[in-house]
């Protein structure tokens, strides 16, 4: 489990105390969507004494100096947003993936994920020949503000077995 915050929540709590309880909790680690990686040092100095995994982000628009240094301080698995611009749903994946992966593959042998915009099962299956895993958000943030009232939980189990399926037989 992998918990994915800003940064000042994380400072408001204090770094060593998150870490402890994240730990605590059994979090595996954590993507800390606004802290660069050339700023990652004290946030660094507290999750690894707690073996908890530090995943960092990586853009089509990321220099190979970025992409070198995000891998190479990314524990776990190594992020890569699939575009430009803000996250959401679309109607297709964007064309930087394949280039995106195959370019981030020279930097790091870890399992690499791409999320940005991936909606439906065909855009799983698509995004999982490039690359080791695919990460859905504002599909499952759209399930449960459309269906959550009406289905419950259901809802949102029915749809993650739908996005499962797309994986075309890959383990989950």
């Amino acid at each position: 489990m992998i918990l994915f915050s800003y940064y000042n929540p994380i400072l408001q709590y204090g770094l060593e105390s998150f870490a402890a309880t994240a730990a605590e909790a059994g979090v595996d680690g954590a993507l800390v969507v606004d802290l660069s990686p050339e700023e990652a040092e004290n946030y660094l100095g507290v999750m690894r004494p707690q073996n908890l995994d530090t995943v960092f982000l990586a853009s089509p628009t990321s220099p190979d100096q970025r992409l070198e240094r995000a891998a190479r301080l990314s524990r776990g698995f190594f992020y890569l947003i699939s575009r430009t611009g803000v996250t959401g749903e679309r109607s297709e994946i964007a064309s930087s993936v394949r280039p995106l992966v195959e370019h981030a593959r020279h930097f790091t042998s870890l399992p690499l994920a791409v999320g940005f915009g991936i909606s439906t099962p065909a855009q799983v299956r698509e995004v999982q020949g490039h690359a080791d895993a695919a990460v859905v958000g504002s599909a499952v943030v759209h399930v449960i503000e459309t269906r959550y009232s009406q289905e419950g939980p259901a809802a949102i189990e029915q749809f993650v077995h739908e996005l499962k399926a797309g994986m075309g037989g890959k383990p989950a």
